[in-house]
């Protein structure tokens, strides 16, 4: 079973996101700010992380980077997913380590999709 950590602040996002992925088979383990994501993608690494971009403490460029950083987890896929959807948003994102971009509100019909084409 594909194992997902969501990083996301906002509680009905997170909710949603689950609903969607369990559907599909996924376990999906949830964190509500980047802190507690990195020292859960350290302690139980998943095979992806979804990230969120704007939390507060530590928004998810600076988490995304941390993790790049870390031993035995720098290569687990991040994928961004947000509503900073403004030009060079993306490129941005990227550049700072995510391995893809998903935006929000995500499109239940193609998310699931969507993560899958990040899994390696």
């Amino acid at each position: 079973m594909t194992r997902v950590l969501y990083i996301e602040d906002d509680f009905n996002n997170r909710v949603l996101v689950k609903r969607v992925l369990m559907a599909e088979g996924f376990e999906v383990e949830e964190a509500d700010n980047a802190i507690d994501g990195i020292e859960m993608a350290k302690s139980n690494p998943p095979d992806i992380i979804l990230m969120d971009i704007s939390m507060p403490e530590m928004d998810g460029v600076t988490a995304t980077q941390q993790i790049r950083s870390l031993p035995g987890i720098a290569d687990l896929p991040i994928v961004a997913v947000t509503a900073n959807a403004m030009q060079g948003d993306k490129e941005a994102f990227l550049g700072a380590g995510c391995d893809g971009y998903i935006s929000k509100p995500i499109d239940i019909d193609t998310f699931v999709d969507q993560v899958r084409q990040f899994l390696k």
